[in-house]
């Protein structure tokens, strides 16, 4: 098969697969990256049927570990990361501590070396930004006491991992026992010198010139009004910096790009960068997940139980209870410490990569990496029911003072309860970005009472910050929608362009007060005909709207045009003439 063919069917297969196991996994519940790895497995070399080709596979994924690093950097915070360093520095660190001498047991139990078991405890020691991101979102958790802390201690996570991955090419030869290595101190102390001269060189570069070249690149080219350019700038600065960082300084790809998107996420355009690369970043990442996959070889679940139950027990247990005593011990109540313990039970894109650099560098055997895979797998799976488990736990009901804010708590008691709203005869404002603001503008000029739904979290933290009443939240999703009691509500404007989202909104709106005035937009004659279906009362497609003040405008053009031409004069502009 020609090589373009090959790669053509290697991205077929890979998303195509994916797209089939992620929806399955979506409907038992699970996180999407478990279908992905199971994509991965299907087409891999061990298992029968299609094979794709991995060498190929393995070039994507280095894509979608930039993007995934990129995105990682845009999301960190320092102040997230200060807010909660008292118990996020050592609970992670603790966790990492307890995991890497129960790793090191693993290996010396298998016949590994010590730093191959010491380089699997680690590994075993972080937990996956991905899916713990999208939990925590789902939850409606990321703006409480437990998901600053769960954040925080990710963050640190991924710290300590960005410098694991720096470091281990440099020591490679003391973990693997090198001879020479051994024998001359000097030179790997000069080695492991000359490398952290490299990073910290490249740290300056970036704080010094791409604190100041990358975010104003991005403005620069945001001030051209493409949106096509910016998209492009976006993944330019991902890629280009990831592989300048990589030929130039001698760090890694994960490392340049983290860096890149840790810088951008100081600027005003970071969330706009995050929203434009998202699709590229879903794209690759879920190659990269997919690639994984493929490396995994399922029979290390009969050949070696015992192992794979003892990084089962590192993973669910060891690192869920050390988490559990950390959070306890820093004063916190025990649904808290119950639920950061637990969602922080599981690992996934970091343990990958570090057991995917280990066995390139002869650290880490190939068995290590499937352990690795299986408990990643298991974890994942695992974690959902033990999280609905959670909920089900009499504490949320009886705990004095838990952390939960008031709300009704049966059918809510895993997530964060949404208040409904004491507005009455208030407007109901879905999407706060250039159509609704405009809008959000004149309801306050007017002095209407008003309510948004907003699902960016920094728009609706600055909303709040005006004392604007925001809801954080699909508008799709019932409950958001009940808080912002819409049975009491005099008006509904659904300002976002999504239309299948706000199809959802206008709907469950409509069910809830069929008398209700429901004004929405639109983008196309189709949307129209969708959105009025479902409830609208009024459907605005705003290109016509566009179209209809040019023509007006064209219209008095030409009648002061005519005035002119009949008295004989010299037009004026009426604006010169008030």
């Amino acid at each position: 098969m020609p090589h373009s063919a090959t790669l053509i069917s290697t991205l077929v297969f890979a998303l195509v697969l994916a797209f089939g196991f992620g929806l399955v996994a979506r409907q038992f519940r699970l996180p999407p990256l478990f279908g992905y790895l199971l994509a991965g497995i299907a087409i891999g070399p061990f298992t029968p049927g299609i094979v794709a080709d991995q060498a190929v596979a393995n070039q994507l994924a280095e894509i979608g570990v930039i993007l995934l690093m990129f995105g990682v950097g845009l999301h960190f915070s320092f102040d997230d990361l200060l807010s909660v360093r008292a118990i996020a520095v050592p609970g992670a660190l603790a966790q990492m501590l307890v995991a890497a001498p129960l790793g090191m047991a693993v290996g010396w139990w298998q016949g590994w070396t010590l730093g191959a078991g010491f380089a699997f405890g680690i590994a075993l020691s972080v937990a996956s930004t991905v899916v713990l991101l999208r939990l925590l979102q789902e939850r409606r958790l990321l703006d409480t006491e437990r998901g600053r802390i769960t954040v925080g201690w990710l963050i640190v996570q991924d710290l300590a991992m960005v410098l694991v991955l720096v470091m281990l090419p440099p020591l490679a030869g003391v973990i693997n026992g090198a001879a020479e290595s051994v024998r001359e101190p000097m030179a790997l102390l000069q080695s492991i010198a000359f490398t952290l001269g490299k990073v910290a060189a490249f740290i300056v570069v970036m704080l010094v010139v791409g604190r100041k070249l990358i975010p104003g690149l991005l403005h620069y080219v945001a001030h051209t009004g493409s949106r096509e350019l910016f998209r492009l700038a976006v993944l330019s600065i991902a890629l280009g910096f990831a592989y300048l960082a990589a030929e130039l300084f001698g760090v890694s790809l994960a490392l340049g790009a983290f860096f890149a998107g840790m810088i951008l996420s100081g600027s005003r355009l970071s969330q706009q960068a995050a929203t434009e690369s998202l699709p590229f970043r879903d794209a690759f990442a879920v190659l990269f997940f997919v690639s994984v996959g493929m490396l995994f070889n399922p029979e290390i679940l009969i050949e070696e139980p015992g192992a794979l139950f003892a990084t089962i027990f590192i993973i669910l247990v060891a690192k869920t209870v050390v988490a559990y005593l950390v959070v306890r011990l820093f004063g916190h109540r025990v649904p808290t410490a119950l639920f950061i313990s637990a969602s922080l039970g599981q690992i996934g894109e970091f343990s990958f990569i570090l057991a995917g650099l280990g066995v390139s560098l002869a650290i880490l055997p190939e068995s290590a990496r499937d352990l690795i895979l299986a408990g990643a797998i298991i974890s994942i799976l695992v974690n959902p029911p033990l999280m609905e488990l959670l909920d089900r736990l009499p504490i949320w009901r009886t705990a004095p003072n838990t952390d939960l804010e008031p709300g009704p708590p049966p059918e809510a008691r895993g997530r964060e309860p949404i208040p409904i709203t004491r507005l009455t005869d208030h407007v109901i404002l879905i999407g706060h970005g250039r159509v609704g603001s405009v809008v959000s503008k004149a309801l306050r000029e007017v002095k209407l009472p008003f309510l948004v739904i907003e699902s960016d979290q920094d728009v609706a933290a600055e909303l709040r910050k005006h004392d604007i009443q925001t809801i954080t939240g699909n508008a799709a999703d019932a409950e958001v929608l009940r808080a912002a009691n819409l049975g009491a509500a005099s008006l509904l404007l659904v300002a976002i362009p999504d239309a299948f989202e706000g199809g959802q909104a206008v709907m469950q709106a409509r069910a809830a007060n069929p008398d209700l005035p429901i004004i929405a937009c639109a983008h196309s004659d189709e949307e129209v005909a969708h959105l009025n279906k479902l409830g609208a009362t009024t459907v605005i497609i705003g290109e016509l709207e566009i179209a209809k003040a040019m023509i007006e405008d064209v219209r008095e053009a030409v009648a002061v045009s005519a005035n002119v031409v009949e008295r004989g004069g010299t037009a004026t502009s009426p604006a010169l003439t008030e």
